[in-house]
């Protein structure tokens, strides 16, 4: 009781006048204290992230919902923001270290009452203060700090050139720039988005050095060895594999005509709907009659920039159709539940099992710059195949940014029960060996490049065929329901003409 008697009579004793224009919670205002801000659960199953950039640095005073910091996760990247105001005191964790959910990411100096509010951290170093003067005193407040205005994000196209001194440029750039032995301060502003630094800003130094004789030793370092640690999502990538090693594989290989496919692609190229087109190539009509005369037309809404399209590939008619396959083999629309480690004990309870889905769901593995993704197209069944080739097109976009801006709306946690490859599109081979990875799905296909051929069973006629390779998860898919299954997508690739009547 003495303790806190004598600051109290020292405030009201000695002051009176003053102590009355105070009230008693702005008393405590002053105090400040470190907040531990830790990495939240972002959902989806994900239980650790790479930071890919700090956009603070010590001492920098942030306020509420500025961006502290970008991590990246094997579903996706996402940019954190700060939940109250305050100075960042320190980083706990560097750009390109991995940080478990739980973990701190930072220290930030907040005020106590704030931190009594937000309750997403620990309080770590209070204050030290004097036992005998456990209150202020109100002749000697503490100096408030001024307003400090709001910082812009670093990719913000109003930041200025004196903001941007923390170079944007990706943690696999910085490496590479260090590889060749240049400063990557002195590219910045890149060709990039909001000034990033790109791998072409790097080369085309190094193409400029060679030229004018100016490299600094480029032999020397070209015959030395490099030790490069996996990236994020390479490194999730090896961790999946392993993985796939408890998983039986069952492969079937084959060809499946698409002459007649090719033969009506041109027609479907012409029809694209408009809201599909971009504006630049939508079709002029004269205006000399109106569809909405008596009453307003369906006009659906047109799609993102991102999402819009031109013409047509063979992928979006073979996913198409094999949707139709899947919703005719509930089989291929299941996902497996595994069994668990508690039920494990429990007798009668050891057994997995199987989910089946109401439509198709149907997972693309998409090779970017930032490596190997799945997202997953919901429900193709119902889908026209213009829009499953306006959502490729979306996704491929997605999946070209650095970071990577696919999200868990992209890539949900439960996937596709078939996963597709167009390894194809890329190298001139055939057929290959797709890999299972627990949770991918029941079975994956392999599409190789399409080939004119001489068919032999009918009478050497030059017919386009495209290899598929199939791997099956074993365990739960018999070879020949396997073969049966891809038997009945031949029967609906190798004949368009079902789709006009299934839709009739």
């Amino acid at each position: 009781m003495v303790l806190l008697r004598r600051p109290l009579t020292r405030l009201f004793i000695r002051r009176p006048n003053l102590a009355l224009k105070f009230h008693s919670s702005a008393l405590w205002a002053s105090h400040k204290v470190v907040q531990q801000f830790k990495l939240a659960d972002i959902g989806e199953g994900i239980t650790e992230c790479e930071v890919i950039r700090w956009n603070v640095k010590p001492s920098s005073t942030i306020q509420a919902f500025d961006p502290l910091c970008e991590v990246q996760s094997d579903k996706a990247s996402v940019e954190i923001t700060s939940p109250f105001d305050g100075t960042v005191t320190e980083l706990l964790v560097k750009e390109g270290q991995v940080a478990k959910v739980g973990e701190g990411l930072c220290l930030i100096e907040v005020d106590e009452e704030v931190a009594g509010d937000v309750e997403v951290g620990e309080l770590n170093n209070p204050p030290k203060q004097d036992t005998t003067d456990s209150f202020p005193s109100a002749v000697e407040p503490k100096h408030q700090t001024p307003d400090v205005q709001r910082r812009l994000h670093p990719l913000d196209p109003n930041k200025s050139g004196d903001e941007q001194a923390d170079v944007l440029a990706t943690p696999s750039i910085r490496h590479y720039a260090r590889q060749q032995g240049i400063d990557i301060a002195t590219l910045a502003p890149g060709s990039g988005r909001g000034g990033r630094i790109e791998r072409n800003d790097v080369d085309a130094v190094l193409s400029r050095s060679t030229t004018d004789g100016s490299a600094g030793e480029p032999s020397s370092q070209d015959q030395s060895e490099h030790v490069v640690e996996l990236g994020r999502t390479r490194y999730n990538m090896w961790k999946a594999m392993e993985r796939s090693l408890e998983i039986p594989h069952f492969g079937y290989s084959t060809y499946l005509d698409i002459t007649n496919l090719q033969a009506i692609l041109p027609v479907l190229n012409q029809f694209i709907p408009e809201h599909f087109l971009p504006p630049q190539t939508l079709p002029q009509f004269p205006q000399a009659v109106s569809q909405s005369a008596i009453f307003p037309a369906p006009s659906p809404a047109p799609v993102l920039p991102s999402a819009q399209i031109t013409k047509l590939t063979y992928l979006p008619y073979l996913l198409k159709t094999l949707s139709k396959a899947m919703i005719e083999w509930p089989l291929f629309r299941s996902s497996i539940t595994p069994v668990s480690r508690s039920s494990v004990s429990e007798p009668g309870s050891g057994k997995p099992s199987l989910t089946v889905r109401p439509h198709a769901d149907i997972s693309i593995a998409l090779s970017t710059p930032n490596g190997l993704y799945t997202p997953t197209l919901q429900r193709v069944n119902i889908h026209s195949v213009y829009s499953i080739a306006s959502q490729l097109r979306h996704l491929s976009h997605l999946g070209r940014l650095t970071p990577s801006g696919l999200t868990p709306k992209e890539m949900p946690k439960k996937g596709g029960t078939i996963t597709v490859s167009n390894v194809g599109s890329i190298g001139a081979g055939e057929f290959a060996s797709p890999v299972l990875v627990p949770g991918g799905g029941v079975a994956i296909v392999a599409l190789g490049r399409a080939k004119w051929v001489r068919d032999e069973e009918m009478d050497g006629q030059r017919r386009l065929k495209v290899g598929v390779s199939w791997s099956a998860d074993h365990r739960v898919v018999e070879g020949a329901e396997l073969a049966a299954f891809v038997e009945c997508w031949r029967s609906w690739v190798e004949h368009p003409e079902r789709l006009i009547g299934d839709s009739v």
